[in-house]
């Protein structure tokens, strides 16, 4: 196969793992509604996705040797990428609006630019540049971050860039190739070790737990509690991490963080399909905005004279391990 068409295919897939870790935000609000604390919310998302992963894990793992290098890949993506992104970002939301708490988790993408220039001495050019820029303004009109309803405070501001880290780690791991774990046996390590750090800081008091049972409200139709508890484990746990993990083995880490834009611009759909939030003319220029950003990040890297050999390269290896 072709490099472009395995730069589309990862695109695909980078679109599909926005497309359910968008849908966590409405899943998560018909259970805050009901009565769950966040951390609740989060840790049964990430201890059932662990569970459901376990079994075809274990037995891809079955006749594979795990190195030491692959296990501290997989305790660096579930502490960082797992548990402290999250944790950061439910700090942030309670010191800062979510739109601003947004915005600063997504800065981490030019953390991962700025990974890729210093550690790898990938420079960003032009087409690169102008495409974060429209997609950071585009992501803040989809988030109406100049409202009069935002408030920043510095312990927010910190807990959200404590998040932007864990948001960058998760595209950086989740985009290496040599000497590491499958996507379906990282994803399962990942979220089991990000299942024990979660648990831990609720059992020491670090993040509130408190759950109901009672139904919830979901397109105005009131359903039973599992429904958005499977669909947080499921559809924002299970097929969110694999296919964004496989996404950014194919992309690279920085296109790959680009196109986790997506995530936003389905997070406020859903918000407004399942949950009847209004979606406005400058949520849409928004959201042409982010699209356009990452079309240009990618015509960047297409136009890269090493980007064939370096996507093939990532493909060769990643179907090696599957």
């Amino acid at each position: 196969m072709r490099a472009g068409a395995l730069g589309n295919s990862g695109l695909a897939l980078a679109v599909l793992s926005g497309a359910t870790f968008g849908v966590t935000g409405s899943f998560a609000s018909s259970l805050i509604d009901a009565g769950w604390t966040p951390g609740a919310a989060v840790l049964a998302r990430v201890v059932i996705a662990a569970v459901l992963l376990t079994v075809p894990a274990l037995v891809q793992l079955r006749s594979r040797r795990v190195s030491i290098r692959a296990g501290r890949t997989v305790v660096l993506y579930g502490v960082f990428a797992v548990a402290v992104a999250q944790l950061c970002y439910f700090n942030a939301v309670s010191h800062l609006s979510v739109a601003v708490a947004l915005l600063l988790e997504y800065s981490g993408i030019l953390l991962v630019v700025a990974w890729g220039w210093v550690r790898h001495g990938h420079r960003p050019r032009g087409l690169t540049l102008i495409g974060g820029a429209a997609a950071l303004g585009g992501l803040a009109l989809v988030l109406h971050i100049a409202g009069s309803s935002h408030h920043v405070d510095l312990v927010g501001v910190l807990w959200g860039l404590g998040a932007a880290v864990g948001l960058a780690v998760y595209f950086v791991v989740a985009s290496l190739t040599d000497d590491v774990l499958p996507p379906l046996a990282l994803a399962w390590g990942g979220l089991a070790v990000g299942a024990a750090v979660l648990g831990i800081a609720a059992a020491t008091g670090v993040v509130a737990m408190r759950v109901t049972t009672g139904s919830v409200t979901l397109l105005d139709r009131q359903v039973s509690w599992l429904v958005p508890v499977l669909g947080l484990a499921v559809v924002a746990g299970v097929v969110a991490y694999l296919a964004g993990i496989t996404a950014a083995r194919m992309l690279g880490a920085k296109l790959a963080s680009f196109a986790g834009l997506t995530e936003v611009l389905f997070a406020v759909f859903f918000a407004w399909l399942l949950l009847d939030q209004r979606l406005d003319g400058v949520q849409l220029a928004g959201g042409v905005l982010v699209i356009t950003g990452i079309a240009l990040v990618r015509l960047d890297e297409m136009r890269e004279p090493t980007k064939r050999s370096a996507t093939e390269s990532r493909v060769v290896a990643l179907q090696e391990r599957v």
